[in-house]
């Protein structure tokens, strides 16, 4: 990496501390013994969603403005760029992600795709958790509320 991407990353920063912070509260509270709480699902669930948006963002931009220039400057592979239009509706898809510069080289990086499977299944699993911590309160609450 250059000093010049890496200068270019340097407003991302603040963003990676929402998902930080998230993270800090989840293994706080996975040692506390605290994580049957709303608070610790909507953290995760929110660390979850934030990250897959970073790595989804990160794959789709990962062609830059110009991918023939990407490839040939950056990336030192050859551009096909017969490949390149016989696959143009590959680089518009929402998953899986992929900009090829020719047959054998994509410019989307292969941890990209998996790590957006893996980030969805958890916020999933938290949404899933925060209702399952959430359903006693309410129905307490609704309980309280018919006896009123």
């Amino acid at each position: 990496m250059t000093f010049e991407s890496a200068a270019a990353l340097l407003p991302c920063l603040p963003l990676l501390a929402i998902p930080a912070f998230s993270v800090w509260r989840l293994i706080r509270g996975l040692r506390a013994g605290t994580w049957k709480r709303p608070a610790w699902f909507g953290h995760a669930a929110w660390a979850s969603f934030f990250l897959t948006v970073l790595v989804w963002l990160r794959g789709f931009v990962s062609g830059g403005l110009n991918g023939e220039d990407t490839c040939r400057f950056v990336h030192h592979q050859p551009f096909d760029a017969a490949y390149w239009e016989a696959h143009r509706d590959d680089r518009f898809r929402v998953f899986p992600l992929s900009n090829k510069c020719n047959a054998d080289y994509d410019l989307v990086p292969v941890w990209v795709n998996p790590t957006i499977v893996v980030l969805s299944v958890l916020f999933v699993i938290s949404m899933v958790g925060l209702c399952w911590v959430i359903a006693p309160r309410l129905k307490r609450i609704s309980e309280k509320e018919r006896r009123h």
